[in-house]
């Protein structure tokens, strides 16, 4: 999937309203999820009301099922040969890692803060691709 068509399909989804920023923080937060939850229920009715308002526009509403058909066409070959890719890279990040943890010293400590900033990055990368793996149904 190309860029542009990346950016149509979150255009094709996008919601009408953007929610406010601080219900998606304390929705984030565990315990503030239930308080997110109360204060959906109390809103329902308002939100209900004015999806019941006529759109202005003549053109009919995205089908958020058109945003889902293209990301059914995924190189599974080339999702494999990514992943072995970042698994390679993994390890070498790894080993790295090992040699930094037996140096001494301030720089040693940046070098194995950005390494563990490399790994992270790369265990992100491998869960998009699982998740893109599964969402191919492969």
């Amino acid at each position: 999937m190309g860029a542009r068509d990346a950016r149509a399909a979150l255009n094709q989804i996008r919601l009408p309203e953007p929610p406010d920023p601080a219900l998606v923080r304390k929705s984030m937060r565990p315990k503030a999820a239930r308080i997110v939850k109360a204060f959906e229920a109390e809103s329902a009715p308002a939100r209900k009301a004015s999806a019941a308002r006529p759109r202005t526009t003549s053109a009919p509403a995205p089908t958020p099922t058109a945003a889902v058909a293209p990301a059914k066409k995924i190189d599974v070959a080339a999702l494999e040969q990514r992943v072995t890719g970042l698994l390679d890279q993994l390890t070498k990040v790894d080993s790295q890692i090992a040699l930094a943890e037996a140096a001494q010293g301030l720089a040693a400590r940046a070098r194995l803060n950005d390494l563990n900033g490399q790994k992270a990055t790369i265990l992100r990368t491998l869960a998009a691709l699982e998740k893109a793996r599964r969402s191919a149904g492969a």
